[in-house]
Protein backbone atom coordinates (compact mmCIF):
# COMPACT_ATOMS: atom_id res chain seq x y z
CA UNK A 1 0.00 0.00 0.00
CA UNK A 2 2.55 2.64 -1.13
CA UNK A 3 0.57 4.04 -3.88
CA UNK A 4 0.41 7.09 -2.38
CA UNK A 5 1.83 6.58 1.03
CA UNK A 6 4.95 9.36 0.78
CA UNK A 7 1.40 11.74 0.06
CA UNK A 8 -0.02 10.40 3.05
CA UNK A 9 3.19 10.42 5.19
CA UNK A 10 3.65 14.11 4.34
CA UNK A 11 0.35 15.50 3.43
CA UNK A 12 -1.20 13.48 5.73
CA UNK A 13 1.52 11.02 5.80
CA UNK A 14 -12.01 -25.45 8.58
CA UNK A 15 -13.90 -23.73 6.02
CA UNK A 16 -16.61 -21.69 7.28
CA UNK A 17 -20.32 -22.93 7.40
CA UNK A 18 -22.23 -20.04 7.97
CA UNK A 19 -24.59 -18.37 5.58
CA UNK A 20 -24.77 -15.62 3.75
CA UNK A 21 -28.11 -14.24 2.79
CA UNK A 22 -29.16 -17.97 2.54
CA UNK A 23 -26.09 -18.42 0.80
CA UNK A 24 -22.86 -20.56 1.79
CA UNK A 25 -20.07 -18.61 2.04
CA UNK A 26 -18.47 -19.70 -1.30
CA UNK A 27 -21.04 -19.02 -3.09
CA UNK A 28 -21.02 -15.23 -3.10
CA UNK A 29 -23.73 -12.72 -4.62
CA UNK A 30 -21.87 -9.71 -4.27
CA UNK A 31 -19.69 -8.19 -7.48
CA UNK A 32 -18.85 -5.66 -5.88
CA UNK A 33 -18.24 -3.93 -2.16
CA UNK A 34 -18.99 0.66 -1.86
CA UNK A 35 -18.45 2.32 1.21
CA UNK A 36 -21.16 4.28 2.50
CA UNK A 37 -19.25 8.03 2.67
CA UNK A 38 -17.30 10.21 0.74
CA UNK A 39 -13.42 10.72 0.94
CA UNK A 40 -12.65 7.35 2.37
CA UNK A 41 -9.17 6.62 0.58
CA UNK A 42 -9.12 3.22 1.75
CA UNK A 43 -5.68 1.26 1.01
CA UNK A 44 -6.55 -1.99 2.15
CA UNK A 45 -9.33 -4.56 3.32
CA UNK A 46 -9.60 -7.90 5.23
CA UNK A 47 -12.47 -10.24 5.78
CA UNK A 48 -13.46 -12.14 8.86
CA UNK A 49 -14.79 -15.78 8.39
CA UNK A 50 -18.47 -15.05 8.73
CA UNK A 51 -17.60 -13.66 5.08
CA UNK A 52 -17.90 -9.55 6.72
CA UNK A 53 -15.43 -7.05 5.36
CA UNK A 54 -13.67 -4.50 6.97
CA UNK A 55 -12.03 -1.60 5.02
CA UNK A 56 -9.68 1.38 6.89
CA UNK A 57 -9.52 5.30 5.28
CA UNK A 58 -6.12 7.01 5.09
CA UNK A 59 -8.11 10.00 5.15
CA UNK A 60 -10.59 10.16 7.86
CA UNK A 61 -9.38 7.12 10.34
CA UNK A 62 -12.61 5.26 10.68
CA UNK A 63 -13.07 2.15 9.90
CA UNK A 64 -16.16 0.55 7.55
CA UNK A 65 -18.02 -2.98 7.92
CA UNK A 66 -19.83 -4.69 5.20
CA UNK A 67 -22.04 -7.51 7.29
CA UNK A 68 -21.89 -10.92 6.10
CA UNK A 69 -23.44 -11.27 2.39
CA UNK A 70 -23.70 -7.36 2.23
CA UNK A 71 -23.05 -4.65 -0.96
CA UNK A 72 -22.23 -2.05 1.12
CA UNK A 73 -19.83 -0.92 3.94
CA UNK A 74 -21.07 1.02 7.14
CA UNK A 75 -18.75 3.15 9.56
CA UNK A 76 -18.10 0.69 12.24
CA UNK A 77 -15.23 2.06 14.42
CA UNK A 78 -15.33 5.77 14.45
CA UNK A 79 -12.37 7.49 14.27
CA UNK A 80 -13.56 10.31 16.66
CA UNK A 81 -14.28 7.37 18.97
CA UNK A 82 -11.72 5.61 18.65
CA UNK A 83 -8.60 8.17 18.21
CA UNK A 84 -7.57 6.52 14.84
CA UNK A 85 -5.75 8.44 12.27
CA UNK A 86 -4.74 7.28 8.93
CA UNK A 87 -5.21 3.54 8.91
CA UNK A 88 -3.31 1.47 6.32
CA UNK A 89 -3.54 -2.45 6.64
CA UNK A 90 -6.01 -4.36 8.94
CA UNK A 91 -6.11 -7.84 9.26
CA UNK A 92 -9.01 -9.90 10.77
CA UNK A 93 -7.88 -12.59 12.92
CA UNK A 94 -10.16 -15.09 13.76
CA UNK A 95 -8.55 -17.74 15.96
CA UNK A 96 -8.13 -14.28 18.53
CA UNK A 97 -11.03 -12.58 18.16
CA UNK A 98 -9.07 -9.63 17.12
CA UNK A 99 -9.41 -7.04 14.22
CA UNK A 100 -5.34 -6.12 13.65
CA UNK A 101 -4.96 -2.57 12.38
CA UNK A 102 -1.92 -0.25 11.31
CA UNK A 103 -2.17 3.64 11.90
CA UNK A 104 -0.04 6.35 10.82
CA UNK A 105 0.38 9.82 12.25
CA UNK A 106 -1.21 12.75 9.98
CA UNK A 107 0.67 16.12 8.69
CA UNK A 108 3.99 17.50 8.72
CA UNK A 109 5.47 20.00 5.83
CA UNK A 110 3.88 22.62 7.97
CA UNK A 111 0.91 21.35 8.98
CA UNK A 112 0.61 20.27 12.71
CA UNK A 113 1.76 16.48 13.33
CA UNK A 114 -1.04 14.06 14.73
CA UNK A 115 -1.77 10.66 15.85
CA UNK A 116 1.19 8.29 16.35
CA UNK A 117 2.34 5.30 14.61
CA UNK A 118 1.33 2.12 15.91
CA UNK A 119 -0.42 -1.41 15.90
CA UNK A 120 -3.64 -1.18 17.62
CA UNK A 121 -6.21 -4.07 18.41
CA UNK A 122 -9.82 -4.14 18.21
CA UNK A 123 -12.47 -6.86 19.40
CA UNK A 124 -13.44 -8.37 16.00
CA UNK A 125 -17.68 -8.53 16.82
CA UNK A 126 -17.71 -5.49 18.98
CA UNK A 127 -15.22 -2.68 17.58
CA UNK A 128 -14.28 -2.19 21.14
CA UNK A 129 -10.71 -1.00 21.26
CA UNK A 130 -8.19 -3.22 23.22
CA UNK A 131 -4.53 -2.06 22.63
CA UNK A 132 -2.28 0.08 20.81
CA UNK A 133 1.31 -0.53 20.66
CA UNK A 134 3.57 2.44 19.32
CA UNK A 135 6.38 2.12 16.61
CA UNK A 136 9.59 3.70 17.78
CA UNK A 137 10.41 7.39 17.36
CA UNK A 138 11.12 8.29 13.91
CA UNK A 139 9.34 5.38 12.11
CA UNK A 140 8.30 4.71 8.77
CA UNK A 141 5.11 3.42 7.88
CA UNK A 142 2.94 1.04 9.22
CA UNK A 143 1.62 -0.31 6.63
CA UNK A 144 0.29 -4.55 7.08
CA UNK A 145 -0.17 -7.15 9.44
CA UNK A 146 0.37 -11.30 8.84
CA UNK A 147 -0.09 -13.41 11.89
CA UNK A 148 1.27 -16.66 12.48
CA UNK A 149 0.45 -20.35 13.76
CA UNK A 150 1.22 -19.32 17.61
CA UNK A 151 -0.14 -16.24 17.61
CA UNK A 152 2.92 -14.05 16.73
CA UNK A 153 1.45 -10.40 14.95
CA UNK A 154 4.30 -9.47 11.96
CA UNK A 155 4.14 -6.12 11.02
CA UNK A 156 5.75 -4.31 7.99
CA UNK A 157 7.48 -1.03 8.10
CA UNK A 158 7.85 0.86 5.13
CA UNK A 159 10.65 3.25 4.47
CA UNK A 160 12.75 1.76 7.34
CA UNK A 161 13.29 -1.79 5.74
CA UNK A 162 11.93 -3.21 8.69
CA UNK A 163 9.40 -5.89 10.20
CA UNK A 164 8.18 -6.01 13.59
CA UNK A 165 6.96 -8.43 15.36
CA UNK A 166 4.81 -8.59 18.95
CA UNK A 167 4.35 -12.06 20.75
CA UNK A 168 1.23 -13.42 22.63
CA UNK A 169 0.62 -11.58 25.85
CA UNK A 170 3.69 -9.25 24.85
CA UNK A 171 3.63 -5.46 26.12
CA UNK A 172 5.21 -3.95 23.38
CA UNK A 173 6.20 -4.50 19.67
CA UNK A 174 10.21 -5.53 19.29
CA UNK A 175 12.10 -4.68 15.67
CA UNK A 176 12.25 -8.03 14.45
CA UNK A 177 14.27 -8.03 11.58
CA UNK A 178 15.37 -5.24 9.16
CA UNK A 179 16.85 -5.06 5.99
CA UNK A 180 17.32 -1.85 4.16
CA UNK A 181 18.87 -3.74 1.26
CA UNK A 182 16.13 -5.72 0.10
CA UNK A 183 13.18 -3.74 1.64
CA UNK A 184 13.10 -0.68 -0.01
CA UNK A 185 9.55 -0.23 0.88
CA UNK A 186 8.35 -3.50 2.12
CA UNK A 187 4.40 -3.86 1.91
CA UNK A 188 2.25 -6.76 1.91
CA UNK A 189 3.33 -9.50 4.91
CA UNK A 190 1.61 -13.32 5.07
CA UNK A 191 2.71 -16.24 6.69
CA UNK A 192 2.48 -19.98 4.89
CA UNK A 193 2.16 -23.44 6.56
CA UNK A 194 6.39 -23.80 6.56
CA UNK A 195 6.20 -21.36 9.07
CA UNK A 196 8.16 -18.51 7.49
CA UNK A 197 7.26 -14.61 6.70
CA UNK A 198 6.71 -13.76 3.08
CA UNK A 199 7.03 -9.94 2.48
CA UNK A 200 6.95 -7.95 -0.87
CA UNK A 201 8.32 -5.03 -1.81
CA UNK A 202 6.61 -2.22 -3.70
CA UNK A 203 9.52 -0.63 -5.49
CA UNK A 204 11.33 -3.44 -6.36
CA UNK A 205 8.18 -6.03 -7.01
CA UNK A 206 10.03 -8.70 -5.65
CA UNK A 207 8.75 -11.29 -3.12
CA UNK A 208 11.02 -12.53 -0.17
CA UNK A 209 10.76 -15.40 2.56
CA UNK A 210 11.83 -14.52 5.89
CA UNK A 211 12.89 -18.12 8.06
CA UNK A 212 11.42 -17.95 11.56
CA UNK A 213 14.30 -19.83 13.83
CA UNK A 214 13.47 -22.24 16.16
CA UNK A 215 13.66 -19.58 19.40
CA UNK A 216 11.45 -17.56 16.87
CA UNK A 217 14.29 -14.85 15.92
CA UNK A 218 14.65 -13.99 12.46
CA UNK A 219 16.58 -16.19 10.12
CA UNK A 220 17.58 -15.80 6.80
CA UNK A 221 16.05 -13.69 4.18
CA UNK A 222 15.74 -14.73 0.46
CA UNK A 223 14.43 -13.08 -2.51
CA UNK A 224 12.70 -15.47 -4.58
CA UNK A 225 12.89 -16.18 -8.13
CA UNK A 226 9.34 -15.50 -9.90
CA UNK A 227 8.16 -16.88 -12.88
CA UNK A 228 7.49 -13.38 -14.19
CA UNK A 229 7.81 -9.28 -12.42
CA UNK A 230 5.65 -8.14 -10.36
CA UNK A 231 4.33 -4.19 -10.55
CA UNK A 232 4.22 -2.02 -7.24
CA UNK A 233 3.24 -4.86 -5.35
CA UNK A 234 0.86 -4.79 -2.31
CA UNK A 235 -2.00 -6.31 -0.52
CA UNK A 236 -0.49 -9.63 0.08
CA UNK A 237 -2.67 -12.54 1.73
CA UNK A 238 -2.13 -16.68 2.59
CA UNK A 239 -4.31 -18.60 0.94
CA UNK A 240 -3.40 -22.17 1.03
CA UNK A 241 -0.31 -24.12 2.66
CA UNK A 242 2.18 -22.88 0.20
CA UNK A 243 -0.20 -20.33 -1.67
CA UNK A 244 -0.33 -16.64 -1.88
CA UNK A 245 -2.62 -13.58 -3.66
CA UNK A 246 -1.54 -10.47 -4.37
CA UNK A 247 -2.61 -7.27 -5.43
CA UNK A 248 -0.60 -5.27 -7.84
CA UNK A 249 -0.80 -1.59 -8.01
CA UNK A 250 -0.39 -1.92 -12.44
CA UNK A 251 -3.67 -3.43 -11.66
CA UNK A 252 -3.14 -6.71 -11.63
CA UNK A 253 -4.64 -9.66 -9.33
CA UNK A 254 -2.03 -12.43 -9.04
CA UNK A 255 -1.47 -16.32 -7.40
CA UNK A 256 1.78 -17.13 -6.84
CA UNK A 257 2.36 -20.56 -5.73
CA UNK A 258 5.67 -20.86 -3.64
CA UNK A 259 8.40 -24.13 -4.31
CA UNK A 260 11.31 -23.93 -2.67
CA UNK A 261 12.88 -20.79 -3.58
CA UNK A 262 10.40 -20.34 -6.33
CA UNK A 263 7.41 -18.57 -7.10
CA UNK A 264 5.10 -19.35 -9.57
CA UNK A 265 3.02 -16.89 -10.36
CA UNK A 266 -0.58 -17.14 -12.36
CA UNK A 267 -2.57 -13.83 -13.03
CA UNK A 268 -6.05 -14.19 -11.90
CA UNK A 269 -7.62 -10.53 -13.27
CA UNK A 270 -5.61 -7.79 -15.25
CA UNK A 271 -7.09 -4.61 -16.03
CA UNK A 272 -8.23 -3.49 -12.61
CA UNK A 273 -7.83 0.18 -11.55
CA UNK A 274 -4.88 0.95 -8.64
CA UNK A 275 -4.97 -3.04 -7.13
CA UNK A 276 -4.02 -2.14 -3.45
CA UNK A 277 -5.24 -4.85 -1.58
CA UNK A 278 -7.16 -8.54 -1.62
CA UNK A 279 -9.10 -10.36 0.90
CA UNK A 280 -10.41 -14.02 -0.31
CA UNK A 281 -13.94 -15.72 0.72
CA UNK A 282 -14.72 -18.84 -0.42
CA UNK A 283 -14.22 -18.89 -3.98
CA UNK A 284 -14.19 -15.77 -4.39
CA UNK A 285 -11.43 -12.62 -4.43
CA UNK A 286 -12.63 -9.36 -3.16
CA UNK A 287 -9.80 -6.40 -4.57
CA UNK A 288 -9.44 -2.87 -3.42
CA UNK A 289 -9.37 -0.78 -6.58
CA UNK A 290 -9.02 2.71 -7.05
CA UNK A 291 -8.96 3.28 -3.35
CA UNK A 292 -12.85 3.43 -3.56
CA UNK A 293 -14.38 0.03 -3.60
CA UNK A 294 -13.71 -3.76 -3.65
CA UNK A 295 -14.36 -6.13 -7.07
CA UNK A 296 -15.18 -9.24 -6.68
CA UNK A 297 -12.89 -11.84 -9.01
CA UNK A 298 -13.78 -15.68 -9.31
CA UNK A 299 -11.15 -17.36 -7.76
CA UNK A 300 -10.33 -20.94 -8.09
CA UNK A 301 -7.04 -22.05 -6.17
CA UNK A 302 -4.47 -24.80 -8.51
Amino acid sequence: MISSMRHYRIALCGLATLSLLSLPVNAQARTEITINDVGVSPENLTSSRDGAVFFGSTAKGTIYRAAPGASQAEPWILASSSGLTNVLGLLADDRSNTLWVCQNVTGGRGTPVAGQTALRSFDLKSGNARATYPFPPNAGICNDIAVGADGTAYVTESFRGRVHRLRPGAAALEVWVTDSANFNAVDGVAVLSDGSVYVNDFFSGKLFRIRVSADGSAGSVTPLQASMPSARSDGLRSVGRETLVQAEGQGRLSEIQVTGDRATVRVLQDGLTGATGVTVIGDTAFVLVNRAKAVAVPYHPR
